[in-house]
């Protein structure tokens, strides 16, 4: 009995070493440097790639760093890219109310066949995580994946998200922002309805149309390992499928910062939001506005979104003529993430 109490009272007092000590960690990381807190994210860890590509002054640039912050040889790894995938998407939809096809300010059901005498959503209101769905709604694949450590979403179909949207009432009114994937994964089949055609397909001739060669939704083949799995048409496809490198990315950054078109669209203020958590806070970073899916900071005057899977965590943020890519192969928890290191970047550059 005593040796259990003295192992009990032992696992306690470490619990609150360990606790104490990652508070002060999490306290010292607002006055790290970029390079400081790269080194302290990789450090020991020799499985750890994290690739930074910049843009300053109309030049693009990009490192690979491994353990310790080590630079690693100069290659394209393949990169899920998660939530960014949620620009894309709502490009696509941009893109789409330009050449007459969507209406933005329409409710979902002039798009889908939904019951009638519910109330839906707009098409804004999904872009903008502010139509009162929550993130995701429990299907019976969520189930077995959760059991199995599989990605979440796999096997979610679209005839599942479009019977849950059918079956959701939303009331008339202005809603939070309340980030959604499922908003996401309906704002693929509006794209679908609006062109007569599979989100894969469309999404395939979209990267072509930006020449993003290696843009893809995720066929579990890259050169870095431990992707999620995903079965071909999962609805939740539009919300974080995709896969990168660094090339890509800049590239991607570049045309965000031209603005031209339906980019430019997809960066203006639609929603004022104040959602920024206080971890994120801490580190300076605002969630002041949403666009089309890009988060707008308006007191660091960025613009900017990230993603997160089981085993990546990315961000892309850009400010006037320069922006930071920051793609990682280390889950979004492990220490100091993907966004805190890009905005660190992006504020050194200035």
């Amino acid at each position: 009995m005593i040796a259990a109490m003295i192992i009990i009272i032992c696992v306690g007092m470490a619990f609150i070493a360990l606790l104490v000590y990652s508070r002060y960690q999490m306290s010292r990381i607002p006055g790290l440097s970029f390079r400081e807190a790269l080194e302290y994210t990789t450090n020991g860890n020799r499985d750890a790639v994290i690739t930074v590509g910049i843009i300053k002054d109309g030049r693009a640039s990009y490192t690979v760093y491994g353990e310790n912050g080590r630079e690693l040889p100069k290659e394209p790894h393949t990169y899920e890219i998660g939530s960014l995938t949620k620009t894309f998407t709502a490009a696509m939809v941009s893109k789409a109310a330009r050449e007459g096809k969507i209406d933005i300010n329409a409710a979902i059901d002039e798009y889908l066949p939904l019951p009638p005498g519910n109330s839906y959503p707009t098409v804004a209101e999904l872009l903008t995580h502010t139509s009162g769905y929550k993130s995701h709604y429990i299907e019976s694949p969520m189930v077995s994946n959760f059991f199995t450590g599989k990605n979440s979403f796999l096997g979610v179909t679209k005839a599942m998200v479009l019977e849950k949207a059918g079956e959701l009432s939303v009331p008339n009114e202005d809603y939070p922002f309340s980030y959604s994937n499922f908003g996401y994964a309906v704002l693929g089949l509006i794209l679908e309805e609006a062109y007569g055609d599979d989100y894969a397909a469309l999404a395939g001739r979209f990267a072509k149309e930006l020449n993003l060669s290696h843009t893809q939704l995720s066929a579990q083949d890259g050169d870095l390992g431990k992707y999620w799995d995903w079965n071909a048409g999962d609805a939740y496809l539009p919300a974080g499928g995709l896969t990168s490198n660094v090339e890509d990315m800049l590239a991607y950054a570049q045309l965000q910062i031209d603005g031209a078109g339906y980019f430019s669209d997809c960066h203006k203020e639609l929603r004022k939001i104040s959602a920024a958590p206080e971890t994120y806070r801490a580190m300076g970073i605002n969630m002041d506005a949403i666009g089309m899916a890009w988060i707008i900071d308006r007191e660091n005057g960025v613009v900017w979104h990230n993603g997160g899977t089981g085993n990546y965590n990315s961000y892309l943020g850009f400010r006037g003529n320069a922006a930071v890519v920051v793609l990682s192969n280390l889950a979004p928890s492990c220490r100091i993430p993907a966004t805190v290191l890009g905005v660190k970047l992006l504020d050194e550059l200035e």
